[in-house]
C-alpha cells in the first residue's frame, strides 16, 4: 500500500502540472487510505505537499513570464489569512465528537466526508461544459471576489485542498487574465495559501519531516514531468477523464465513511 501511496505522490504533481488544478485533491485520500495517516494530520500534510509542489510549478511559470504577481497577492492575502487562521484555531477547535447523544460522528470522519463533498465539487468543475462563444463573463466587482476568497480559504484550510479549481474562474472573470496566465498565477496563490496555512499546523502537531519531505519530493518531480508534457496532451479530454476519476473517488470515500458511520 505504501508503494501505491508514493506512486500517488508522483501522480499528484503530474496531474497538477498537466491541468493546473485538480491533482491536489487526491493528496488527502492518498495519505489517509494508502499511507495510514490520521485525517486531521493528513489535511495539514496535504497543505505542505500541495504548497511546495505548486511553488516549484509557479517558479517555472514565472520564468516564462506567465505569473501576474500583483493579481496573485491581491487574491492570495485574504485567502491565505483565512487558511492560516483555520489551521491554527478552527480545526483544533472542532470537537473530537460532533453531534449529540442520539447521533455523533468523530472529527476525522467528519473531515473525510466534507473532503468527499469538495471532491464532488472539483469533479463538477472539471466536467462542466464551458461556453465557448459567450466570451468573458460579465465584469465582477473586486471587493466581493476578495471576500469570497477569504471564505474559500476557510474551506481550503479545513480540508487541506489546493483550491485551484476555485481560483482559476476568479482569475479569468474578475482579474481578466488569459487562461495560461490564470493557471500560472493560480499556482502561486495555491503555494502561498498552502504553505502559510501549514504554518498554523506546525505548533499544533508533531511533523514527520523525513516522510513529508520524501513524499513531497516525488510530487515536485511529478509537476515538472507534467509541465514538460502539458503541450502535447489534449487538455480538455484529460480534464474530463480526471473529473470522472475524482467523482468516482469521492463516491468511494462517501461510501466507506458512511458505511463506518452506519
Amino acid at each position: 500500500m505504501e508503494f501505491l501511496g508514493y506512486l500517488g505522490a508522483l501522480g499528484i504533481g503530474l496531474i497538477l502540472g498537466l491541468t493546473g488544478a485538480g491533482g491536489a485533491i487526491l493528496t488527502v485520500p492518498i495519505l489517509v487510505y494508502l499511507m495510514g495517516i490520521d485525517p486531521v494530520i493528513a489535511t495539514g500534510y496535504s497543505l505542505f505537499v500541495v504548497g511546495t509542489t505548486s511553488a516549484f510549478g509557479a517558479l517555472q511559470q514565472f520564468r516564462q513570464g506567465l505569473v501576474d504577481i500583483k493579481t496573485a497577492l491581491l487574491f492570495a492575502i485574504p485567502s491565505f489569512t483565512a487558511v492560516f487562521l483555520t489551521r491554527k484555531f478552527l480545526v483544533p477547535a472542532i470537537p473530537t465528537q460532533l453531534g449529540n447523544a442520539a447521533f455523533s460522528i468523530p472529527k476525522d470522519r467528519f473531515l473525510m466526508l466534507l473532503f468527499a463533498l469538495v471532491m464532488l465539487l472539483v469533479a463538477f468543475s472539471m466536467l462542466r461544459k464551458k461556453k465557448q462563444s459567450d466570451g468573458p463573463a460579465q465584469s465582477v466587482a473586486v471587493f466581493p471576489a476578495v471576500v469570497r476568497m477569504f471564505f474559500v480559504g476557510v474551506l481550503i484550510g479545513t480540508v487541506g485542498a489546493g483550491g485551484g479549481f476555485l481560483f482559476i474562474p476568479v482569475l479569468l472573470y474578475v482579474a481578466k487574465l488569459p487562461m495560461r496566465n490564470a493557471v500560472a498565477t493560480s499556482l502561486l496563490i495555491i503555494a502561498l495559501n498552502s504553505l502559510i496555512g501549514f504554518l498554523g499546523d506546525v505548533a499544533n502537531h508533531t511533523i514527520d519531516w523525513s516522510f513529508l519531505l520524501g513524499f513531497t519530493g516525488l510530487s515536485v518531480a511529478g509537476i515538472f514531468i507534467g509541465m514538460h508534457y502539458a503541450k502535447a496532451i489534449n487538455e480538455p479530454q484529460l480534464k474530463k477523464v480526471f473529473g470522472w476519476f475524482v467523482a468516482a473517488m469521492a463516491v468511494l470515500v462517501l461510501l466507506r465513511e458512511c458505511i463506518i458511520v452506519i
